[in-house]
């Protein structure tokens, strides 16, 4: 008897990859045929709607988007009447893969919790690509994920965005081209666990030293490998120009030594340089604003605090310092820097001039109904007189993540160019009663409600369900 959970191909892994990158993604977008979706209401991402819209996808691509587009030989035609069609839903804080289903103490590889800063550390060596909770958010619409570690450190090492297609190894899902994520985190998580074992930090101002010291000494490091790197430069042009005749009584000069390398200072020069996204998770409004102070004293960006549930009182901050807050609904009071969240907190955020709203998950259980989790936050803010539309709520899931992880070039909206990332619900999807019909990765469908026997399921769930 076939196994149900290989019908659908696994991810391919490239026998070509960046000799300088280690790790190097291999990801392959899976086999897609050209497709025309007609007559949808289509939220494309970016505030807008088009009713009755046509999307056309091509080699895994969005290559037109309008109103009754022509018909074209060999392209597949999906009736997308009554149904709304979005962008695929982006998850910034997600620990899939390393805190993975089932959930039992060989699978909790979310935190290295042996020294406050462990930043060498990479989340994507722990992801666990058999997790079920990958198929279960990817029924969900999720088609793209920011996977973390934990929040037990004051700088807990790199994210990984990550394609939610099936693989067997990570390296066939991370995302081609994106930037790795540093994960920091305030306030009492690290001050906790650090402080209970009489080591430091143990309170918020040793949380704020540990910061700056790793900074200080990343500075260093990255001062240090550029003078190296600038002494060597000046050595092979010396070289270049002398005359190849050389008394013999004089040593040939030396290159300079090269520095010794650390993981852990290399991933934080990689901040200072721009090229890792800061990812703070971080409850409230104070330390957001020390946050803010600390970033500017070492000349980094914090490109998005998480959690946020104070991120209301500083809405303006945020926003004039161009950083995103990624925000549940209604979480609160589960430890006390918790407790002055709102409800509205995702409204306030959104509706201050350049605001940058995030709903997130950091739950295996929340990423299967973001949309839902959206859908309260609208309510909230509507409630208010905000007036927040479907179209205008879903950046909060598309856009604004997408541009959050430095993906906002290749998938967030239904634009032409961009990746084939796409969701068919049934109705309105911030509808208590929507369902995804189909969900589109670089054009391929990844699933399909009407066609269950077809879907990926992991290996942990064989023998849980029935085969037919």
């Amino acid at each position: 008897m076939p196994r149900r959970h290989l019908l659908l191909p696994l991810v391919a892994i490239s026998a070509v990859a960046a000799a300088s990158e280690p790790y190097p993604s291999t990801y392959q977008p899976l086999p897609a045929q050209p497709m025309l979706i007609r007559d949808a209401t289509v939220l494309v991402g970016d505030g807008s709607k088009l009713e009755a819209g046509d999307v056309l996808v091509r080699d895994g691509r969005i290559a037109a988007i309008g109103a009754d587009l022509p018909k074209q030989e060999g392209v597949t035609e999906i009736d997308g009447r009554g149904r709304v069609l979005t962008p695929g839903i982006i998850d910034i804080h997600s620990h899939l893969g390393v805190y993975a289903s089932p959930g039992l103490q060989g699978h909790q590889d979310g935190n290295e919790m042996s020294d406050p800063v462990t930043a060498g550390v990479w989340a994507e060596h722990s992801i666990m690509p058999e997790d079920t909770g990958f198929d279960a958010a990817r029924a969900a619409g999720v088609t793209s994920l920011l996977i973390l570690p934990g929040s037990a450190n004051l700088i807990g090492g790199r994210a990984v965005a990550v394609r939610n297609v099936p693989a067997t190894t990570y390296q066939a899902m991370k995302f081609p081209g994106a930037p790795h994520g540093l994960k920091m985190a305030c306030g009492e998580n690290p001050k906790r666990l650090y402080g209970t074992k009489g080591r430091a930090p143990g309170t918020r101002m040793g949380n704020v030293a540990g910061y700056r010291q790793a900074f200080a000494d990343a500075r260093s490091y990255l001062d240090e490998w550029e003078r190296y790197e600038k002494d060597l430069a000046t050595f092979e042009q010396s070289a270049q120009d002398k005359p190849k005749s050389r008394s013999k009584d004089k040593p040939a000069a030396q290159p300079p030594k090269m520095p010794k390398r650390d993981l852990k200072l290399e991933t934080l020069a990689g901040v200072l340089k721009g090229e890792i996204l800061v990812q703070n998770h971080c409850y409230r409004s104070d330390e957001m604003a020390i946050q803010l102070d600390l970033a500017k004293e070492f000349g980094f960006k914090i490109t998005a605090f998480h959690h946020a549930t104070e991120a209301y009182q500083v809405a303006d901050l945020l926003a004039e310092n161009g950083t995103c807050a990624a925000m549940w609904a209604d979480w609160w009071g589960f430890k006390l820097e918790a407790f002055e969240g709102v409800q509205e907190n995702i409204a306030i955020v959104d509706r201050v001039k350049n605001g940058c709203a995030i709903v997130h998950s950091d739950s295996s259980e929340g990423i299967q109904r973001l949309n839902q989790e959206a859908a309260k936050a609208m309510t909230r803010g509507n409630a208010m007189g905000y007036g927040i539309t479907p179209e205008h709520a879903i950046r909060w899931l598309t856009l604004n993540p997408a541009k959050a992880m430095g993906i906002l070039d290749q998938t967030g909206t239904v634009e032409v160019g961009k990746r084939a990332d796409l969701v068919l619900w049934n109705r309105d999807p911030f509808s208590v009663y929507a369902l995804t019909e189909a969900v589109y990765i670089d054009g391929a469908e990844v699933f399909s409600r009407a066609n269950p026997s077809q879907q990926h399921v992991s290996d942990f769930l064989l023998g849980a369900k029935v085969q037919p």
